[in-house]
C-alpha cells in the first residue's frame, strides 16, 4: 500500500462506513494509540456491536451481505455467525434468506453437552462464517475450523470491516476461505477524511500501521 488512498467504493461501502463513524463505533485516534488486549498499540478502535442500536445501518449491513450471498455464494445452506460479534448480524442475514443458523463459540462449554458449535449445522451443509470485524482473522478462522471439524463445508467469512492485515489474508490463503468485507479499511479512511475524523497528515500513520500493526508504536 502507499501514503495515499487511491481505492473507489461502492455506495453501500460508503453508507456503512459513514455510519459506523456517525454512532462512534469507529474512532479513530492516530496521536493517542488504544491498547488491544493482545498488547498491540492501535490508532483505531471498533465497537460493532453499537450498530445493534441503529436499525438503517443494521439493515444496511444484511443487506450488504446478502448481496454478497446472492452475487458470490448463492449455494450456501447455512448461516453461522462467530461469537458473539457475528451472531446478531448471521441471525439477521438468516431470516432474510430463509435459510438455517447456528454461531461458534470460541470453545466448547465446559458443562452440559460440551458444544462449541449451537445451532443447526450438519455435515456437508455449504456455510458462510459471519463476523463484526476481521483484524487478525483468529477468531472467524477458528469458529470456521470448528465447523469444518463438524463437516461442514464452510464457503466464506463474511465481516463489516476489515482491518486489511496481512495475517488475515495468510489465513485465508492457508485454509482456502476467501473473505468478503463490506467496508475495507482504505474505505474507513477515505470517508473518515471526507468528514474530517482525520487530516491528510494522518494516512501515512494509519496506513503504517495497517502493514505492521505489531511494531506500531514500539
Amino acid at each position: 500500500m502507499n501514503d495515499t488512498l487511491s481505492i473507489e467504493y461502492d455506495g453501500l461501502s460508503y453508507v456503512i462506513a459513514r455510519g459506523l463513524l456517525q454512532i462512534g463505533a469507529v474512532e479513530l485516534r492516530p496521536s493517542q494509540p488504544f491498547t488491544w488486549s493482545s498488547g498491540w498499540k492501535s490508532p483505531i478502535y471498533c465497537d460493532n456491536r453499537l450498530i445493534l442500536g441503529y436499525p438503517v445501518l443494521r439493515n444496511a449491513v444484511a443487506t450488504g451481505f446478502e448481496a454478497i450471498i446472492d452475487n458470490e455464494l448463492p449455494a450456501v445452506e447455512l448461516i453461522a455467525g462467530a461469537a458473539t460479534g457475528g451472531i446478531p448480524h448471521a441471525a439477521m442475514l438468516a431470516d432474510r434468506l430463509g435459510l438455517p443458523c447456528a454461531y461458534v463459540r470460541s470453545e466448547a462449554k465446559a458443562h452440559g453437552r460440551g458444544k462449541q458449535i449451537e445451532g443447526y449445522a450438519r455435515p456437508g451443509m455449504k456455510a458462510v462464517v459471519i463476523e463484526d470485524t476481521l483484524s487478525t482473522g483468529k477468531s472467524a478462522y477458528n469458529a470456521a475450523q470448528a465447523l469444518r471439524d463438524a463437516g461442514v463445508d464452510v464457503m466464506a467469512i463474511l465481516t463489516i470491516l476489515s482491518y486489511d492485515f496481512d495475517i488475515a489474508n495468510e489465513k485465508s490463503i492457508e485454509t482456502g476461505i476467501p473473505a468478503y468485507r463490506l467496508v475495507p479499511y482504505e474505505v474507513l479512511l477515505q470517508v473518515a477524511l471526507e468528514r474530517n475524523d482525520i487530516q491528510e497528515s494522518d494516512i501515512a500513520l494509519l496506513m503504517q500501521w495497517r502493514k505492521s500493526p505489531d511494531t506500531f508504536g514500539v
